[in-house]
């Protein structure tokens, strides 16, 4: 709690432009939103902290779907040590925490911990079973998966962030947590004792380090001046094309001049919708002005086949610079609605200028994130 109260008055003085980057809150569109969600964060930390509530576990406990496994209750979860992740496919803080959830399923399965994950949906389309199924897949995901789309385990919780953490000893009761991402060495001293608590004997004391690539390898936290950028009308900000955003109707953009720090524009036809944005014929382009080594971008095909794109990093191929879904000139594909890996840069971070164009239409645009 005392890290996040630093955190929020960091900000508040405009002393640090990364700390943000390591939540993902629901509804936070702008600095003053987040530090609102993070003062009611810390409040509903205080109620749950040093909960000794027996049938905490329990909260776990209802209709809902589970995913490589039988649905885990109270009666099979007492006795056990577990970590309950609160986090959802394209959210890049949480894809950065499964090499260290992976881990420690591997590492203190065998002692008797359980790492469950919570898959609370922020897009519509993360509510479709069989899409996270694949996430799972794609992902090596293999310890207990519960599909959470009404939010009821969140609420449950007092859940208000993604990715969450909570450390749950074999009793049942909360007796850690944990919100964003960093000190996992501590989080895992944490399982060990709480695993000593209940009998069991760890191996000798060390923090697991993961092999981690691709989305989920560690931001360049020093390197981070980009925050999360929604394109869908009900979250966007930084909008910069000319005449702003026509809503839920195909419109003819004009993405103008030169582009501030993390300013983005739309270019060509486009559909903005609540949370995404479609692009509504071929050669629609996005540009955006960023500063960090990683740049994503969650988005989908519609369902209607793939969608040819190619991006461009200061107006050349990305060459050595390309993310993990494109190729060296900057072509690729979208598929699957997921979170996409375009750039990575492998020198010095400046400010940069992005642009992809879609080369055939029906392309959906949901949000920018950085790393």
């Amino acid at each position: 709690g005392a890290a996040v109260l630093i955190a929020v008055a960091a900000l508040a003085s405009g002393l640090d432009t990364a700390s943000l980057a390591r939540f993902n809150l629901p509804g936070a569109t702008t600095v003053e939103e987040a530090l609102v969600e993070s003062t009611g964060r810390l409040l509903s930390l205080d109620r749950a902290a040093g909960q000794t509530v027996d049938d905490t576990i329990s909260l776990l406990d209802g209709d809902a779907t589970w995913l490589n496994s039988p649905p885990l209750n109270r009666e099979a979860l007492l006795g056990k040590v577990v970590v309950v992740n609160f986090w959802t496919y394209s959210c890049i803080n949480c894809l950065r925490a499964l090499p260290y959830l992976r881990a420690w399923a591997d590492e203190y399965g065998k002692d008797g911990l359980v790492v469950i994950g919570v898959h609370t949906p922020e897009f519509a389309f993360e509510k479709n079973a069989d899409n996270v199924r694949a996430a799972l897949r794609s992902l090596n995901v293999e310890y207990p998966v519960v599909i959470d789309n009404d939010f009821r385990i969140w609420r449950a919780f007092h859940n208000r962030a993604w990715p969450a953490f909570y450390f749950i000893d074999a009793q049942g009761r909360i007796r850690d947590q944990r919100f964003g991402e960093g000190d996992y060495a501590g989080a895992e001293r944490t399982i060990r004792e709480l695993l000593t608590e209940a009998g069991d004997q760890p191996g000798v004391a060390h923090a697991v380090v993961p092999e981690a690539t691709g989305a989920q390898a560690p931001a360049a936290w020093g390197d981070l001046a980009s925050p999360e950028a929604y394109l869908g009308y009900e979250k966007a900000s930084n909008f910069a094309s000319r005449g702003g955003l026509t809503r839920n109707r195909s419109h003819g953009y004009k993405a103008g001049g030169d582009l501030r720090l993390n300013q983005w524009a739309l270019d060509g036809d486009w559909t903005v919708e609540a949370n995404s944005a479609v692009a509504a014929a071929a050669q629609s382009r996005i540009f955006y002005r960023f500063h960090a080594r990683d740049l994503h971008l969650v988005m989908g095909s519609g369902g209607k086949g793939p969608v040819r794109i190619r991006v461009l990093l200061d107006g050349h191929a990305p060459r050595a610079d390309h993310g993990a879904d494109i190729d060296a000139d900057g072509y690729g594909s979208v598929t699957g609605q997921r979170l996409y890996q375009l750039i990575r840069q492998q020198g010095p971070i400046n400010d940069r200028d992005f642009e992809i164009e879609f080369l055939d239409p029906g392309a959906e645009v949901f949000a920018f994130t950085f790393g």
